[in-house]
């Protein structure tokens, strides 16, 4: 699969963004944050967003566990290695290192999971 661009990612970033919204508009659960997991049959979209509004985006396959254990560790590396980067400009891309790292460390390890997770 080819690499997106920097414009391809914010293209898809504002998009979903829109139809975050939108969703917490029109859902009728009384104070919906919005998608949460999107389900197709070949993918599942999962969003998580901070108290602060920042959302983390997963695709994974339909039968993989533990993608919210996973969008949790992926805000503690943004926490660790991001926001107390002193570099770091907030709504900038992430051009960080020991995050990149760490990042592939905690997609590695969710991959060797399985898509039943761990024991299964």
């Amino acid at each position: 699969r080819h690499r997106l661009s920097s414009n391809e990612k914010l293209l898809l970033a504002s998009m979903f963004h829109s139809l975050f919204a939108i969703g917490s508009q029109l859902s009728p659960e009384v104070g919906s944050s919005g998608i949460e997991m999107l389900e197709t049959d070949t993918f599942k979209l999962h969003c998580f967003q901070t108290l602060t509004g920042i959302k983390f985006v997963v695709l994974a396959d339909p039968r993989q566990a533990g993608i919210d254990s996973l969008l949790r560790k992926i805000y503690e590396i943004y926490s660790d290695f991001a926001l107390k980067n002193p570099f770091y400009s907030l709504e900038m891309p992430i051009r960080c290192e020991l995050f990149d790292q760490n990042l592939k460390l905690a997609l590695e390890a969710a991959e060797k999971a399985g898509p039943f997770g761990p024991g299964s």
